[in-house]
């Protein structure tokens, strides 16, 4: 056996003999309700969590760990610890509020209480997203000791579940506080347990509301049904034309739908139960999984407003709308995609229907570079610990900080990873992750840590 790899195993088998803290931290981390949103949580909540959290990596090596308010009113926790000389410098990235856990009585364990069950994963709001990769820093830090071979700093978001940009516009106002070499954004995870992976793009996101408008106001359907125009036929209309009525492809006049992926694919079969596909339903579109996924624009209907089923009238519908969101690939501008789809319905309205759009807030998405020493670094540490070489994939949601990282820093690399997998349920009742994954995810980044300080060292001489 070589030394690196004789150390490597030792710093496996240390991580392995953390694991029980890891999960007391975790059952701590999850006990905290921290939903960024006052309608639902007491605030005092996810201040709670953040103190956790500054405590916790306090106690793990980092200096002058804080919180820091952001324009959002949610608090960052910000801390350090300076690179020994020469070495290069390493962002973590996690946030600690979590979704709400929406219906309770669809968990077939308390939401917030960590529950192990038989299968043994872990479950609980946060388990995965993201209080299991917050864990997994503390994980990889606690294994390596005093003998951290980089500069680290330190982010974990507190509002990044309710979109409202805190951290953004706080990174704009206090670069020099995030700048780094790498940047690890721990908030994705692996294409399945077991498959070591990188996020290397994300979708962006462009959503709108249309309101469709054919009469001053209802009428009696037996009177003036027929010739009077219904508002909500229109509307179903317009969104029909949004999707190929065969295929059930997206279509949005103006926008490439027809993007080919290259990374790591997409079982068809697992995709289905992933994702609770039914039995003898189609998927929709065509090409892979993976294209449909992370190379094309994809469009959802998430709400309609009109008269409900119990409680409706004979009348027919004077007013309809619809909220639409459109998932934008690389490549592609959100801004113009927004106005693509706003183009598209409003062109769509049959029978001279007056139509108004809303535009909401648009999200660009993001491609990573993996040519450079980190992803290097990682690569020999993801082989290292899975036994098969780094995994590239893409995902659906979207991350706005990878952009304004970015674009704050052009030269440094960025590395989406962590412990979620399909199997996590994020954001759905009975979220879970596999104990496993952090054990292995902090195996990795404790070891790319090494790694790219070494990588570095060799490239500078």
């Amino acid at each position: 056996m070589t030394s690196s790899a004789s150390e490597a195993t030792e710093l496996g088998s240390r991580i392995a003999a953390l694991m029980p803290q890891a999960k007391a931290d975790l059952t701590e981390l999850v006990a905290i309700p921290s939903v960024a949103d006052p309608r639902q949580y007491p605030p005092e909540e996810c201040t709670r969590a953040a103190q956790w959290v500054a405590d916790a990596f306090t106690r793990a090596g980092l200096r002058d760990v804080h919180l820091a308010e952001t324009p959002d009113g949610s608090h960052a926790v910000l801390g350090h610890r300076p690179p020994p000389p020469g070495a290069p410098t390493v962002l973590l990235y996690c946030h600690y509020d979590v979704q709400p856990p929406l219906d309770d009585t669809a968990w077939n364990s308390p939401p917030f209480t960590l529950t192990e069950r038989a299968d043994g994963r872990w479950y609980g709001r946060g388990t995965a997203d993201c209080k299991g990769n917050i864990v997994m820093h503390l994980t990889a830090l606690r294994a390596l000791g005093e003998d951290v071979p980089v500069g680290l700093k330190f982010v974990a978001e507190g509002s990044e579940e309710q979109g409202t940009g805190g951290l953004e516009a706080y990174v704009g106002q206090h670069p020099e506080q995030f700048l780094a070499d790498a940047l690890l954004v721990c908030d994705t995870g692996n294409a399945e347990v077991g498959t070591g992976t990188a996020t290397i793009t994300l979708r962006g996101l462009a959503n709108l509301v249309v309101t469709v408008r054919t009469l001053e106001g209802e009428v009696h359907s037996g009177m003036f049904g027929g010739p009077a125009p219904d508002a909500l036929a229109a509307l179903i209309q317009m969104l029909s034309t949004l999707r190929d009525p065969v295929t059930g492809s997206t279509r949005v006049n103006g926008l490439v739908c027809d993007g080919t992926w290259e990374g790591a694919g997409y079982p068809e079969d697992r995709f289905r139960a992933d994702a609770g596909v039914l039995d003898g339903v189609s998927l929709t579109g065509t090409g892979t999984v993976a294209d449909r996924l992370w190379a094309r624009p994809a469009v959802t209907v998430l709400g309609i407003d009109c008269p409900p089923v119990v409680g409706s009238a004979a009348a027919v519908p004077a007013t309809a709308r619809a909220r639409v969101s459109l998932r934008v690939p690389p490549g592609t501008d959100a801004d113009f995609a927004r106005e693509a789809l706003k183009r598209h319905l409003t062109e769509a309205a049959p029978w001279g229907a007056k139509v108004t759009v809303e535009p909401e807030g648009t999200g660009s998405p993001f491609r990573a570079a993996t040519d450079g020493p980190a992803y290097t670094a990682l690569g020999t540490a993801m082989q290292e610990v899975y036994g098969e070489p780094l995994a590239f994939l893409g995902q659906g949601g979207s991350i706005p900080l990878c952009n304004v990282l970015a674009s704050a820093f052009p030269r440094a690399e960025i590395i989406l990873m962590g412990v979620e997998e399909p199997r996590c349920l994020i954001h759905a009742p009975d979220e879970s992750v596999d104990p496993t994954e952090i054990e292995h995810m902090a195996h990795v980044e404790a070891l790319f840590l090494r790694e790219f300080a070494s990588t570095r060292s060799r490239r500078s001489r």
